[in-house]
C-alpha cells in the first residue's frame, strides 16, 4: 500500500492562544504550546482533522467506539428520547422506561448469579460503585472490618479516588498522597500471589479483587486459561468478592457480552462502562450478583447511600439500547473473533523489527507491540515518537511509556488492519533511522 504522509498545515482556530481548554490525562506545558488535532468528524473506522485529512482510529478513540463512528441508529435513538424525555433524577422510587429495559437486557446477559444493575456515567464511577457497595456489604453482613481491597500490577481502574487508589501503574497514583486506605496490588500473572496477599492481609479484612479480564490500558495482558478459575476459587474459599473491571473488554471486544465469559466463571460484580454505546453517550455501570444485592433489597432501613447526579440518564441508555441492537443485529461477537485472529496475524509480523521487543495479542480485538529495552533507553526512543510518526502516516494509535496500544473498532476490515500495521511498521522505520 502507498505510505501517505499527512499535511499538518492548521486553521486560524487553532493559533488562538492561550488555549483556556485544559486537556485531562495530558502535560499541558507542552499541549498547551503547540497546535491542537482537531476531530471534525468521522465514519466508521476514520476520523477526519479540522484540514480534512483522513486517518484511521486504531484505538476505537479510548477502546470504546465498538460499532464504529457515525451510527445513524444511535443519533436517532438519542434524538427521539430527548424529544420524550430528555432527564429526570431516578433517585427513591423514580424511573424511566430505558434504564428499566436496559437493566434488564444487560442482566440477561451477564454471567452473574440472580443479577441487579446499577447505572452510573462511566468505569470510573462504576469502579467507585462497586468498591464501595463491596465494603458496605460486608458491614450490612456484620463484618465492617472487612475494608481491604486487592488489585493486580497493570491494572486500569480509572482515575477516581478508589481507581486511583487500586491502580496497578505507580505511576498515576504519584503526588496525590492516600486516595484510599487498606489497599494493595499483587502481580497480575499469579493466583498463588493473590492468596497469600489475603492470607497476609487476613481473610477478615479483605473485601474484594479487582481484575480485568485481559489487562488493556496497562499494556494488553492476558490471562492465562486457569487463572480465572483459581481466583475465582481461592475468593470463594476466602470469602473475598471478586469484581470483574470489564469497562474495556465489554460488548464484544472480547466475542461476548463481558469478556469474562472466555474464561467460564461468575464472579459477584461485573463493572462495565465503554462499549455499552459504543461512546455515543456517557453510560457505565455495575452488575451486582443477587448476594450482594440480599442485604440491601430484603432487609428494611439498609439503603446504600450512593449514587450520581446523572444515572440512569434516559437519553444515555436509549443509546445504549441502540447500540446493543447494532452488535446482535450485525453479529459483532463472531466477527470480533475473526478481528481478533487477523488483527494478531498482522501485528505479529511486526516482532522481527529491531525497536519490538514484544507483541502481546490474540485474546480479544486488542495488542500492544513493546519496544525494546535498548531502544527505549541507551537510544532515547521514547513510544511518543513513534506515536506521532503514525499519526503523521494516517493512523492513530495510542503509547503508553513501554508500548504501543492497539485497539480497533469491531468493525474494521482485514484491508484497514494490514495498512493500520503496514503504517506502524513505517513510523517504527522513521524513527530508528532517526536515532541511528
Amino acid at each position: 500500500m502507498t505510505e501517505t504522509v499527512v499535511s499538518y498545515a492548521r486553521t486560524p482556530m487553532e493559533r488562538l492562544e492561550p488555549s483556556r481548554f485544559w486537556h485531562t490525562f495530558s502535560d499541558m506545558n507542552k499541549v498547551s504550546q503547540g497546535p491542537k488535532f482537531i476531530v471534525e468528524r468521522a465514519e466508521g473506522p476514520w476520523l477526519w482533522d479540522d484540514n480534512g485529512d483522513r486517518f484511521l482510529d486504531g484505538t476505537a478513540s479510548l477502546w470504546y467506539c465498538n460499532v464504529g463512528h457515525g451510527r445513524t441508529e444511535i443519533a436517532d435513538a438519542v434524538y427521539k428520547q430527548l424529544t420524550a424525555l430528555d432527564a429526570f433524577t431516578v433517585y427513591g422510587d423514580f424511573a424511566n422506561r430505558p434504564a428499566l429495559e436496559l437493566s434488564e437486557r444487560l442482566a440477561a446477559h451477564a454471567p452473574v448469579v440472580d443479577p441487579r444493575v446499577i447505572l452510573t456515567c462511566g468505569g470510573g464511577e462504576s469502579i467507585e460503585t462497586a468498591a464501595k457497595l463491596a465494603r458496605r456489604y460486608w458491614a450490612a453482613e456484620g463484618r465492617p472490618g472487612k475494608r481491604h481491597l486487592i488489585s493486580r500490577t497493570g491494572g486500569y481502574h480509572g482515575l477516581h479516588g478508589i481507581g486511583t487508589g487500586i491502580i496497578g501503574m505507580d505511576r498515576f497514583r504519584s503526588g496525590f498522597g492516600p486516595m484510599v486506605e487498606d489497599a494493595s496490588v499483587v502481580p497480575h500473572d499469579s493466583v498463588r500471589a493473590l492468596e497469600e496477599e489475603i492470607l497476609r492481609v487476613g481473610p477478615e479484612n479483605v473485601a474484594a479483587f479487582f481484575a480485568e479480564p485481559v489487562i488493556g490500558a496497562g499494556g494488553v495482558y492476558a490471562a492465562d486459561t486457569d487463572y480465572f478459575t483459581g481466583v475465582a476459587e481461592v475468593c470463594r474459599r476466602h470469602g473475598v468478592l471478586f469484581v470483574v473491571d470489564s469497562v474495556i473488554c465489554a460488548f464484544a471486544r472480547m466475542g461476548n457480552w463481558f469478556g469474562i465469559e472466555r474464561y467460564g466463571v461468575r464472579p459477584d460484580m461485573i463493572v462495565f462502562a465503554k462499549g455499552v454505546t459504543s461512546g455515543y453517550q456517557p453510560l457505565g455501570g455495575v452488575v451486582v450478583g443477587g448476594r450482594i444485592a440480599e442485604p440491601f433489597w430484603n432487609r428494611s432501613g439498609n439503603p446504600f447511600h450512593h449514587g450520581t447526579t446523572y444515572a440512569g440518564h434516559p437519553t444515555c441508555c436509549a443509546a445504549a439500547m441502540a447500540n446493543m441492537d447494532i452488535l446482535e443485529r450485525e453479529d459483532l461477537f463472531t466477527v470480533a473473533y475473526e478481528v481478533e485472529a487477523q488483527l494478531d496475524a498482522a501485528v505479529r509480523t511486526l516482532a522481527d523489527h529491531p525497536l519490538v521487543s514484544e507483541v502481546r495479542s490474540g485474546t480479544g480485538v486488542m495488542a500492544a507491540v513493546q519496544l525494546t529495552e535498548e531502544a527505549l533507553g541507551d537510544r532515547g526512543i521514547t513510544t511518543a515518537e513513534v506515536f506521532a510518526e503514525a499519526r503523521a502516516r494516517g493512523v492513530v494509535l495510542r503509547a503508553i511509556p513501554h508500548s504501543l496500544l492497539i485497539s480497533p473498532p469491531l468493525i474494521i476490515t482485514w484491508e484497514q488492519i494490514d495498512h493500520l500495521v503496514s503504517t506502524l511498521r513505517s513510523a517504527l522505520d522513521a524513527v530508528a533511522q532517526r536515532h541511528e
